[in-house]
């Protein structure tokens, strides 16, 4: 889990206010400024102990995005990209200006390549709609603007994907360039406000593999929930440069869990009588264990 102290001053900008949004009964602005200041992580079961770190020294929140609605009017929106300095003056740290009113605050913070499209549409509605899932967190809160005093809003966001590994216990075949995995449920898209999926049709992630010939491999997908605990089907297959399918075995009833990490381990590379023996570990990864 995230915890992301947000503080709000007085400090003006208000270009990026959406023009639609009527003021004609609300013509005083309040100054704004969101500061997602610190960053924490726990990979164990509550209670948890936890550990704040700076947002902009954890590596795996490449982008953060902070959207205020009133109702289903998108009011003010924008993304700070730690790649792109020129999204940002200070990565974490949002100013802007807000009429008086009742708003939900959305933020999110997430992994992200170029490539990923991730459209935040409504506090209840978002999507990776191009690239792929990738590990997220989310708030929204109800913020109320009476006057132009500087605000103190704070937030804690939640890590609401699951995690899939999948660890070979064979080496690389020369020929495999991918690995296709097929989820039979879960989704794409999801609700900020409850981080669920907002759908539950399944969707299929390709990861390039990059490994030497003859090494074990490990790939990682995530996904968003339809509930906070999902058991389903899980398709993996090794392609060619070609997309043909090489290998493919069907996992049954994997167990899944929001901010947790599932583990599957076996040969994906080789066809023999026992590429299709594998087992199910459903701790945290090897690589986030340890304090933040």
């Amino acid at each position: 889990m995230a915890g992301f102290a947000l503080l709000a001053v007085s400090c003006s900008h208000d270009e990026s206010l959406d023009s639609s949004v009527n003021l004609s009964n609300e013509q005083t602005l309040a100054p704004v400024t969101v500061r997602v200041s610190d960053f924490s992580m726990s990979q164990e079961d509550f209670p948890a102990t936890r550990a704040t770190q700076a947002a902009a020294d954890y590596s795996d929140v490449k982008a953060l995005t902070l959207a205020f609605y009133q109702g289903s009017t998108e009011v003010y929106k924008v993304t700070q990209l730690k790649d792109d300095t020129s999204t940002f003056t200070t990565f974490g740290e949002f100013s802007l200006s807000l009429p008086f009113g009742s708003y939900t605050m959305v933020v999110l913070g997430y992994w992200y390549k170029d490539g990923d499209v991730l459209e935040l549409s409504s506090p209840t509605v978002a999507a990776y709609t191009n690239g792929s899932v990738r590990e997220t967190f989310a708030a929204t809160q109800t913020v109320n603007v009476t006057s132009t005093t500087a605000l103190d809003i704070s937030a804690t966001l939640n890590r609401i994907v699951a995690r899939l590994n999948i660890v070979s216990t064979d080496g690389k075949s020369a020929i495999v360039e991918k690995v296709r995995v097929t989820f039979s449920e879960g989704a794409k898209s999801f609700n900020p406000t409850t981080g669920l999926a907002t759908v539950n049709g399944g969707f299929s992630n390709t990861v390039s593999i990059s490994s030497n010939d003859g090494a074990t491999t490990k790939t990682t997908s995530h996904l968003f929930l339809y509930s906070d605990n999902q058991n389903m089907d899980v398709t993996i297959q090794t392609l060619d440069a070609d997309d043909n399918v090489l290998f493919s075995k069907t996992v049954q009833n994997v167990p899944f869990q929001r901010n947790r990490v599932t583990k599957l381990t076996g040969a994906i590379y080789t066809n023999s009588s026992v590429s299709g023996a594998f087992q199910l570990e459903t701790n945290w990864a090897d690589q986030y264990e340890g304090t933040f």
